[in-house]
């Protein structure tokens, strides 16, 4: 492939023999290479804006991983209908394990087969992130040193298939948008939201941390779906971003309206500060989002600055976004990024051209607020205490090591700390608007005797998990029944795919499915 013009050799490294141009090469000084110079070769990064097929995206997260090995790894999180690796990339100081005090990102693209946009943006993220890393960019190697970013590009690879069968640019407006069972993933988790409309006026009642219905699990259940539910509940998240495709605006829960019956109507969580601040800061570091014209891509919002609420947009039940902020700490936008679900490779390059700057400053973002730890009189961390702040009715839980982050605005608030046997204690706070990191509020709880004090918000620690079958739950074994063999073992025809299945999952239609059969012999 020819070197792109519109890349500089200096930065995006390649070997002599991919052919690498630089235009500039007769304008620069000459500069002799002294031996030191090379005991410490830089190594390669090459971003090519381009499709990904399933296996060039796995083969590009895996060699970016191995490239920066000391900031990143590739892990999955489940797998597919049919079988494919479900593939995360991580980079962190610490790479496979949460760090005290360090927020969580995540970014998920391609829930929808066929808006491809995201996934791509996401490979190339990846490699970005490795290359500035490496070639000693100050605002990466701060981001990755304080943050733990996640980057799934591809929710939805078997729907992926199915689009790109059609081809870039031909692809209808449905065509892999499903999954391979066809069910849409965006509609498919436990629908909290509707419980949060009925319950709301109930002056006691829990908004946060919800527990999954036991009807939930009667439904028909997507494995993706699935692995990203035990994803959110393994991770403690502070933000997230679902790439899709169709339009050009950021919009943020409630999806689902607060009236049945209106399917455009305004409906804002607790925290509609704090999801304008983080929608906000996207659309200003995209120079198309923030455009006023209407004649553009997403013209119609454009008197609401590209911003929507999206129950206001349109009003549906069982989104991502609301299971996220309802069921665990996370608080996830979903970034439309474009009229085009699927566009053509020759508009790849400006399509991450206009979303780099915005990616990188929603990961930032995880930075504002307040984080801290809850421990108790002996210095030992509490577990799933509960930060609430007065005003806004929706509390966060500490981790495993009784840390927690609570995005906030810039103000004076009112910070409780509380868990259950443990004493209550209050803070007052003030954030300056100016601050650009979050500021530091630790708790020390005192025990008390459970026997003599009321706990109104907070139970004991197993009640809401109680009667959650998630951890059990197999998606696959919805595929069907398993049949008997003659020695009595169930095949893995009908059944769950086997541990060696992925590998042959992205061999597309050419998959050996005759290895699956059982036939005794």
């Amino acid at each position: 492939m020819a070197w792109p013009y519109f890349l500089d050799c200096e930065r995006f490294f390649v070997g002599e023999e991919e052919g690498c141009h630089d235009p500039l090469e007769k304008l620069r000084v000459n500069i002799e290479i002294t031996p030191e110079d090379l005991l410490t070769e830089t190594p390669s990064t090459f971003i090519q804006f381009i499709h990904h097929s399933y296996s060039d995206m796995v083969r590009v997260l895996k060699k970016t991983a191995a490239r920066c090995s000391q900031i990143s790894k590739t892990y999955s999180i489940g797998r597919s209908y049919e079988g494919k690796d479900l593939l995360a990339i991580e980079f962190s100081a610490q790479p496979g394990q949460h760090k005290a005090l360090t927020p969580e990102f995540r970014y998920i693209g391609n829930m929808h087969g066929n808006e491809v946009a995201g996934r791509e943006l996401l490979i190339y993220l990846a490699q970005f992130l490795c290359s500035e890393y490496l070639l000693g960019n100050s605002r990466i190697q701060t981001l990755i040193n304080t943050t733990r970013i996640h980057l799934l590009p591809s929710m939805n690879p078997d729907g992926y298939e199915h689009a790109a069968e059609e081809g870039a640019g031909y692809n209808g407006w449905t065509n892999g948008r499903l999954n391979a069972q066809n069910i849409d993933l965006n509609r498919n988790f436990p629908d909290l939201t509707s419980e949060v409309h009925k319950i709301i006026r109930m002056p006691m009642a829990r908004l946060d941390h919800m527990p999954i219905p036991e009807s939930y699990w009667d439904g028909k259940i997507a494995p993706e779906a699935k692995a990203v539910m035990k994803w959110m509940r393994s991770i403690p998240f502070v933000i997230s971003g679902s790439l899709h495709g169709g339009d050009l605006v950021v919009s943020y829960p409630y999806d689902f309206s607060r009236h049945p019956l209106e399917e455009k109507m305004f409906s804002p969580t607790p925290d509609e500060k704090v999801f304008q601040m983080l929608v906000k800061t996207y659309v200003a570091a995209h120079p198309i989002m923030s455009d006023k014209s209407t004649s553009r891509c997403g013209g119609n919002f454009n008197n609401k600055g590209g911003i929507i609420n999206g129950a206001e947009w349109y009003s549906f039940s069982g989104g991502m976004a609301d299971f996220s902020y309802l069921h665990t700490n996370c608080f996830e936008l979903t970034l439309e990024l474009g009229c085009e679900k699927f566009p053509t490779e020759d508009e790849l390059y400006s399509i991450w051209q206009n979303n780099k700057e915005a990616m990188l400053s929603l990961i930032e973002m995880v930075h504002r607020g307040i984080k801290g730890f809850v421990k108790d009189e002996h210095g030992n961390p509490i577990k799933k205490a509960r930060i609430s702040v007065k005003g806004i009715r929706h509390d966060i839980t500490t981790g495993e090591d009784g840390d927690y982050f609570r995005l906030l605005i810039p103000g004076s608030y009112i910070v409780s700390a509380e868990a259950f046997g443990y004493s209550k204690v209050t803070k007052k706070i003030t954030l300056p608007a100016k601050m650009l990191k979050a500021g530091r509020v630790d708790f020390a709880l005192q025990r008390v005797d459970v026997k003599n004090r009321k706990f109104h918000k907070v139970a004991p620690e197993d009640i809401y998990e109680r009667f959650d079958p998630l951890d059990r739950f197999d998606p696959h074994a919805q595929h069907g029944v398993a049949e008997q063999s003659e020695g009595g073992e169930e095949s893995s025809r009908n059944g769950e795919k086997p541990w060696w299945w992925s590998y042959f999952s992205m061999l597309g239609h050419n998959r050996p499915s005759w290895l699956l059969k059982n036939d005794g012999n």
